[in-house]
């Protein structure tokens, strides 16, 4: 499968994925049409569909146009069915989508908002998780609860180490900073914020990550380290509490 990555507006990523025996192709959360559109005319690609993982406008701003041009099938939240322009297939938990073929199993993923979903192509590898998880961060909670995003970071966490994750935002060097605050002698970050420097200072994308990176420096994924629980004066505390007191501190970064 091939992957297109749009960089657009102020740090958002589109992404095109490709099924090279089929030609099917799916967008992700587009912001914005023409981008989405330019790309598909110079692959010379036909856009099946396209798949949301939430209502918030920089992840379906083109839909409606990317439909009118392409008449590609949206995909998105069953609990998202009245907040999704141009929805014709609503998808829960357990579901499966088909490109081609490669599969994509549904995972309700809420708590940035409360109809989100993520995409696992479990065979490929690959994680399209929208706002839930970032490189080094997770989404802040608009709709729904610490424990919410904390349960449903477990399930990401539960996933094979070396799959790769697609996010929909570059606020990769950022997170690594918070992440810095709270743990300056983890060295599996330093040496990622030395390389995620690297890129930016190039103009980069720092997308994607793995499973395996962020279990080692994503402080949300690490809510069970020793380390960062004595650096919080948390030791021994329920995980989620843990976890909650993180959320809390990024929001005041």
């Amino acid at each position: 499968m091939e992957i297109v990555q749009l960089p657009v507006l102020d740090d958002n990523y589109i992404y095109l994925i490709h099924d090279l025996e089929s030609g099917d192709t799916a967008a992700i959360d587009p912001a914005l049409a023409q981008p989405v559109l330019d790309t598909l005319n110079a692959k010379g690609w036909r856009l099946n569909y396209i798949l949301n993982t939430h209502h918030h406008w920089d992840h379906i701003g083109g839909n409606l146009e990317i439909k009118a041009a392409t008449h590609c099938q949206i995909i998105g939240s069953a609990n998202d069915r009245d907040r999704i322009p141009g929805i014709d297939i609503a998808v829960a938990e357990g579901d499966t989508i088909s490109l081609g073929r490669h599969k994509a199993n549904v995972l309700f993923t809420p708590g940035h908002t409360s109809g989100h979903i993520v995409y696992h192509f479990n065979e490929d590898d690959l994680l399209f998780c929208g706002d839930t998880l970032f490189v080094m961060g997770c989404g802040r909670l608009f709709e729904g609860s610490a424990d919410q995003l904390w349960h449903s970071l477990q399930k990401l966490k539960d996933l094979p180490a070396s799959t790769r994750i697609y996010c929909t935002h570059e606020y990769t060097q950022q997170n690594g900073r918070f992440a810095l605050s709270l743990e300056p002698d983890n060295q599996a970050l330093q040496q990622k914020m030395q390389h995620v420097d690297r890129l930016r200072t190039l103009h980069q994308p720092t997308v994607p990550s793995t499973i395996a990176e962020e279990i080692a420096t994503n402080p949300f994924f690490r809510e069970n380290s020793p380390s960062l629980q004595q650096a919080l004066n948390m030791k021994g505390l329920p995980p989620i509490a843990v976890f909650t007191e993180i959320r809390k501190r990024k929001d005041n970064y």
